[in-house]
């Protein structure tokens, strides 16, 4: 007995479909280095967290709405030097993330920190209403006002706070 063509691609399709929600409901991201307290974010902790939504050009040149968490709040529940705390020696502090495939990105604190700008940067879990494809997801980060993507990191599974020594 064979198995239709029919049934086989929909099996598969259901199959990938499958993996990429296990994959989305397992995903964590890491919090380390220079915070008081370290932490380990499911996907399912990081969709509960109040979220904003953007309007950006992503790489393909379209358009895109972007939901995510401040990368801000992220670093408040971590406990990170910001507000009145930073000054003097922790204006050296940055914030290394890193993504599954090792891609590394670099943003100083005061670059996120809204009492020294109104830039936001998004740590995203959605475009257009629907969870990161899996190339991106899923968890990416987001920044609306930048010209170049550079920092647009996709996959991230890391955010380390460090100082400059």
């Amino acid at each position: 007995m064979s198995i239709h063509p029919l049934f086989t691609r929909l099996f598969v399709l259901v199959a990938f479909t499958v993996a990429a929600i296990t994959v989305q409901a397992q995903a964590t991201l890491t919090v380390q280095g220079e915070v008081e307290k370290p932490l380990t974010l499911q996907a399912a902790e990081l969709a509960a967290m109040p979220h904003v939504d953007v309007t950006a050009k992503d790489h393909d040149e379209k358009k895109h709405r972007f939901s995510g968490v401040p990368l801000v709040d992220v670093l408040r529940q971590a406990g990170v030097t910001l507000g009145g705390k930073l000054r003097g020696p922790n204006l050296g502090k940055y914030v290394l993330l890193t993504a599954a495939d090792g891609y590394q990105v670099v943003f100083a604190l005061p670059e996120l920190d809204p009492e020294f700008t109104d830039r936001q940067i998004l740590l995203v879990d959605k475009m257009d209403g629907k969870p990161l494809p899996t190339d991106a997801g899923p968890f990416r980060i987001v920044v609306p006002d930048e010209k170049k993507h550079a920092r647009w990191i996709r996959q991230v599974t890391a955010i380390r706070v460090n100082k400059a020594n």
